[in-house]
């Protein structure tokens, strides 16, 4: 798997002062994607131990409040397994941390047994997540006044153990 950017300091991507990772590779091809150039799951740097612990390391300090992936897609099933162990690690070495993931897959539709794209690993990430963003971005319906979202199409879903218990803010 490769990653096209790690942001140390990201405030846009979820509560507060956040670690974030953007994966390469995305199938979708949103009209208006604010990251086009990590469709391509040959673009950046391969993801290996060092990266990972680099992310440990940022998620050290106590003003980071949590970890947010995105993309390109997180839930490519060929990104899975490498964010499946990254994310079990996060959630083991900071518990308290939040962990928001960016997917323009359908949690309810396509992370289901026999949905586009679950895998093995669907379930074991989905149960590290507390705060999912769903849904594809649809430019027409981009709006610049949505919290965390590009999108009015894109949902807010509050996991536990990878069970929704609550949709929005």
């Amino acid at each position: 798997m490769n990653y096209g950017n790690i942001k140390s300091y990201d405030i846009a991507d979820g509560t507060g002062v956040r670690v974030s990772l953007f994966v390469s590779g995305c199938r979708h091809h949103c009209k208006g994607c604010f990251n086009a150039p990590t469709w391509d799951f040959n673009y950046g740097k391969p993801f290996t131990r060092e990266t990972q612990d680099k992310l440990l390391e940022l998620l050290a300090p106590s003003y980071i409040e949590g970890f947010s992936l995105l993309g390109g897609e997180p839930f490519e099933p060929e990104n899975q397994p490498v964010l499946t162990e990254l994310l079990e690690e996060i959630r083991r070495t900071f518990p308290d941390k939040s962990i928001w993931c960016y997917s323009g897959y359908l949690f309810d539709k396509d992370m289901v047994p026999g949905g586009k794209i679950y895998t093995p690993f669907t379930d074991r990430m989905l149960s590290c997540i507390d705060v999912l963003v769903d849904g594809e971005f649809i430019q027409e319906l981009k709006n610049l006044s949505l919290q965390f979202r590009g999108s009015s199409n894109q949902r807010i879903l509050h996991l536990k153990d990878g069970k929704l218990i609550k949709e929005g803010l």
